[in-house]
């Protein structure tokens, strides 16, 4: 299967979570939350009817919504057992999402590929993974292309 830019932001953003000091559970959702909300952002929220708040989310899921910041960015959260999973659109970004939509396409190669976007992302300082603005523009932008291109490669 082809890894595309979705794959890649996610893989990044769960690299730069956990860097930062996230479980790797809770950077996977991390990464799987940023990937959905850019990728909504980049459609113009378009397909969004209604923006479903907390007391929507709640009433769906019984689930009572948290706020976490990743550096200056922040996203909502909500338990599910003993876990805290990021959130968007009233859906949970839970481990077993993060591998049905990203590893799954990598195929047996996704652990050279995590292993990589953690080199990748330990090789800048904190101040610039702490930033959603520098993140974007200088860690993930510059090579979005090239990883995913390579990483098809390899899932190959």
């Amino acid at each position: 299967m082809k890894v595309g830019r979705f794959q890649v932001m996610a893989v990044l953003q769960a690299a730069r979570a956990r860097e930062l000091g996230f479980s790797e559970t809770r950077a996977k959702s991390w990464g799987l939350n940023r990937a959905i909300f850019y990728a909504a952002a980049k459609r113009g929220f378009k397909h969004v009817t209604q923006r479903p708040g907390r007391e929507h989310f709640g009433k769906k899921t019984g689930a009572k919504m948290g706020e976490a910041f990743l550096g200056n960015e922040m996203g909502y959260t909500a338990r599910k057992g003993n876990r805290t999973y990021f959130a968007i659109g009233g859906e949970l970004q839970t481990e077993a999402d993060f591998k049905r939509q990203i590893e799954s396409r990598f195929g047996r190669a996704f652990l050279r590929a995590w292993n990589e976007s953690l080199t990748i992302v330990s090789q800048y300082p904190k101040y610039v993974l702490s930033s959603q603005n520098r993140f974007f523009s200088e860690v993930y932008r510059p090579r979005r292309d090239e990883l995913a291109s390579k990483w098809t490669e390899m899932s190959k």
